[in-house]
């Protein structure tokens, strides 16, 4: 049996980074999660997530396509500890597959590995990604492992290299710019013709492993999305920036790279009116929309990535 340890203590961050290691340490503290799961639909947390359960997802799914844009749903979780509880996930995500078929709807599936098992053997976790990989592919659907920290890069790579060798392409992998050791995992699987998400990273990481500055973390990214897209990667662009945004369709431009190659990716309830405004200018945007009662870890690192998002939350607070 192949297990993953995990790290459960916060990393020593420069100062610059206090805001988001306190965001962070509040997704563990129980007072802020017992107030949170009380109120915190009601305060804005809705903004974010897609609901509670599954039908309210497709919903909010369907009206998103109604808007010209594509969506990706997941199952919010992480960390199970039991095969029973990962037979159970694997259940629930077979079931979204056959909702958005039945629906017709533009999206697909996200995962993550620690949530089907990773942390109980390698192989679990395996064999249950596969039966989704498998299940989505009868229904014309397409899977994404998600990223999680890096103590579980190396096997969820492991797990999506195996994948494709054997065969199966209706599945992808996320990278994360603010990991130093990733221009060499990308061109580790660019022979592989990857579908990849790019993303900076929502995790806490040390500054032995990770830049913890974020003008290097977008260096980074513009150098990975160059990387990828010119070695022959579909790549989804997963930011808000702006500035990364038009570097990208610049880029694209200049090389002769066509919109079949890449997307944008946001998530649900961030700078709505941009992604509304780049689907309009033709490009393919996919919304990540997760719904879920484990809401909460998922909430507190989005409020991590922009802590302005926290404002959002404490005017509802207030508000009479």
């Amino acid at each position: 049996m192949a297990c993953v340890k995990i790290a459960t203590s916060v990393p020593d961050l420069p100062l610059s980074n206090l805001p988001r290691k306190a965001i962070l340490a509040a997704a563990t503290h129980r007072a802020p999660r017992a107030f949170m799961d009380r109120y915190g639909m009601r305060l804005g947390a809705a903004r974010f997530v897609a609901g509670e359960t599954l039908e309210h997802c497709l919903d909010v799914l369907a009206g998103l396509n109604a808007d010209g844009l594509y969506a990706n749903t997941t199952l919010l979780g992480e960390d199970v500890e039991s095969r029973g509880e990962a037979e159970q996930v694997l259940a629930e995500f077979t079931t979204v597959l056959d909702r958005i078929a039945e629906r017709k709807l533009r999206a697909n599936l996200a995962v993550k590995l620690t949530h089907l098992g990773l942390l109980i053997d390698e192989e679990l976790a395996y064999a249950n990604v596969a039966a989704l990989v498998d299940h989505a592919a009868e229904r014309g659907n397409f899977v994404r492992i998600d990223m999680e920290h890096s103590g579980v890069v190396d096997v969820t790579l492991r797990i999506y290299r195996r994948l494709r060798t054997e065969g199966r392409d209706n599945v992808g992998c996320v990278l994360q710019s603010y990991l130093y050791r990733t221009p060499e995992d990308l061109e580790s699987l660019l022979p592989l013709g990857p579908n990849l998400r790019l993303v900076k990273g929502a995790y806490l990481e040390p500054p032995g492993i990770a830049y913890p500055q974020k003008a290097d973390v977008d260096d980074a990214y513009r150098r990975l999305l160059e990387q990828a897209l010119t070695g022959g990667a579909y790549l989804a662009v997963a930011t808000h920036d702006e500035t990364l945004i038009e570097h990208t369709i610049r880029f694209t431009g200049v090389h002769g790279i066509t919109r079949d190659r890449f997307e944008f990716q946001m998530l649900y309830g961030v700078r709505p009116q941009l992604q509304r405004d780049l689907a309009a200018r033709g490009f393919k945007v996919l919304v990540a929309t997760p719904y879920g009662p484990e809401w909460y870890p998922y909430l507190m690192r989005r409020l991590a990535e922009r802590p302005a998002n926290l404002l959002f939350l404490v005017r509802n607070l207030f508000a009479r």
